[in-house]
């Protein structure tokens, strides 16, 4: 296939023909952006207003004008050059910091460089939105929407103007009506431990609460608001994903009850760590429980309310009747918009996240339950052997070749930047018998090697990346993904490996194209499970625990 068109300055390449897409990519480039930026010192505060402004000017202009949207067709070439322009704007001024911060810190606080610096970045962003979308496609898109990108604009220009007064709620010093919550908080665990624990010692002035032999200080973090406001995204997203498929203004009541439910789990967990610290596991309380236990908390109100609005009949809209034998098969599946192999796909992964949840919550500094992970692993690939046999599982010498690119990938930082740091986990081992020693390493391998690279490939790769692109995934090949669906695949993986996620998403990337170039599920499981096995051998070989 001819990837440059003649005559043309665009590059030709598969990203799809509507404009719908395009923004959505052109969102994503710019939180990379983001990312890549806030990592270098010096660089976020180029942000400014962009970042408020741009995200909630995309999230305005997507959910408002995705009817309009999706309807336009019109060839839509990307630009490749622009693109580029825009990867040399976003260089240039990472260069420029780095500079600045190792020999020139002068140039940090000159008002002219700081200027020049957003000029750059402002002419990056425009090169990267023409590229993304022509300007005609621009111009199009502005008349079809109407006075939206208007709307957009005023509701990203109130959260930029707000961002101030909503970070005082936060403020310490702040005036007590800002800090509400923090105060409910405060009296509402103490009405729950006042029966429970006679010793129990207060402190108002200082949300202090707790026993002589272990206390906590409620701070403004802990009032619940970041659940709230993660329960918030949640919710409103996925009524708008199943808009079709849900009853309004109906569906809106569950909002308020998914916001209650998640405060009500905030109170039980800051009451449930007093009683475990009290109780003589300090460490398990403030490490893993205080750690985790948020995490389960909104994972069970978000499970919950996604099976609240597919199966309450009051909150679900029912499918259109029909009387043909055939549209009645389909009812399930029109009811829900899924394939029947979601499962498959998707429960070996939950139940690592789970048990991983669930083992944290009670460790401290180390996981001795580690092995739950494991083990929760196996029992859903079982359950899902049937569906998953379906798919191809040979590899070719593609992918251990593959797999140990990673591997160098994911270990060079440690070749010239290393920072000395105790392992929790090699203290942890220390701790245990030899035999029990031995299980959990090779437990850990075991999972690293198998039940890992199995479960996040089917979850990421088999699912996420063909999701995109049809609901009925499973029926897509895997040579079809599109580079918008192996770029959001490989984002969303790379986020969930924490402070290495730009590594993560390099690794990603590589799984994706592999399993894209071969077709077979197998290549990109085999690779994974080298970059893994590479890395066990690392971590055992040179004692380097805070690879794990």
């Amino acid at each position: 296939m001819n990837l440059f068109q003649p005559g043309s300055h665009f590059l030709s390449v598969p990203l799809g023909n509507r404009i719908l897409p395009r923004l959505v990519l052109l969102a994503a480039i710019l939180a990379l952006d983001c990312l890549l930026l806030a990592a270098v010192p010096h660089t976020a505060s180029l942000l400014g207003p962009l970042a408020p402004f741009g995200i909630v000017f995309f999230a305005v202009f997507l959910a408002l004008g995705y009817s309009r949207l999706k309807v336009d067709h019109q060839p839509l070439p990307f630009g490749f050059r622009l693109f580029l322009a825009h990867l040399l704007c976003v260089a240039a001024i990472l260069a420029a910091n780095l500079a600045a911060w190792l020999k020139y810190p002068s140039l940090q606080s000159s008002h002219l460089v700081h200027l020049l610096a957003r000029g750059v970045l402002l002419l990056g962003i425009a090169f990267l939105a023409l590229a993304c979308i022509p300007f005609s496609a621009w111009k199009r898109t502005l008349r079809s929407t109407g006075h939206l990108w208007l709307y957009a604009s005023l509701a990203g220009a109130l959260a930029w103007l707000l961002r101030y007064p909503l970070q005082s709620i936060w403020d310490a010093s702040g005036a007590t009506p800002v800090r509400i919550l923090q105060i409910l908080a405060f009296h509402s665990v103490q009405t729950i431990l006042d029966p429970l624990l006679p010793s129990l010692a207060v402190n108002p002035a200082t949300f202090t609460i707790g026993t002589p032999r272990f206390s906590v200080i409620i701070a403004e973090a802990c009032s619940g608001m970041e659940g709230l406001g993660l329960v918030l995204v949640f919710t409103t997203a996925w009524l708008w994903y199943f808009r079709r498929e849900s009853r309004f203004p109906q569906a809106l009541l569950l909002i308020p009850c998914a916001l209650l439910c998640v405060w009500f789990l905030n109170i039980l967990r800051i009451a449930a760590l007093i009683l475990i610290g009290n109780a003589g596991f300090a460490e398990v309380a403030m490490v893993g429980f205080h750690s985790q236990a948020g995490w389960i908390a909104f994972t069970a109100v978000a499970f919950s309310f996604s099976m609240a609005t597919r199966n309450l009949r009051w909150v679900r809209r029912d499918p259109p009747e029909t009387t043909a034998t055939s549209d009645a098969q389909k009812s399930s599946k029109e009811e829900t918009g899924e394939s029947a192999a979601t499962t498959a796909y998707l429960v070996p992964f939950l139940a690592i996240l789970a048990a991983s949840f669930l083992s944290k919550a009670a460790s401290g500094q180390f996981e001795w339950l580690y092995p739950l992970r494991f083990l929760a692993a196996l029992i859903a690939l079982w359950f899902s052997r049937v569906e998953l046999r379906k798919l191809n599982w040979r590899f070719s010498w593609q992918a251990p070749l593959t797999g140990a690119a990673v591997f160098v990938l994911w270990i060079a930082p440690t070749l010239w930047s290393h920072p000395a740091q105790s392992s929790t986990i090699a203290t942890g081992l220390a701790a245990l018998s030899p035999t029990a020693r031995f299980l959990w390493i090779t437990i850990r391998i075991a999972a690293a090697v198998l039940t890992v690279p199995i479960a996040e490939e089917l979850a990421f790769r088999g699912y996420l990346a063909r999701r995109i692109l049809h609901h009925d995934f499973d029926t897509v090949p895997f040579k079809a993904l599109t580079p918008l669906a192996i770029a959001v695949s490989s984002v969303a993986f790379g986020i969930m490996h924490g402070q290495q996620w730009f590594v993560g998403i390099l690794a990603g990337l590589a799984y994706a194209l592999l399993l894209k170039r071969t077709g077979r599920i197998g290549d990109a499981v085999a690779a994974h499970a080298t970059s893994n096995l590479l890395l066990a051998i690392w971590v055992l070989t040179l004692s380097d625990w805070s690879q794990w």
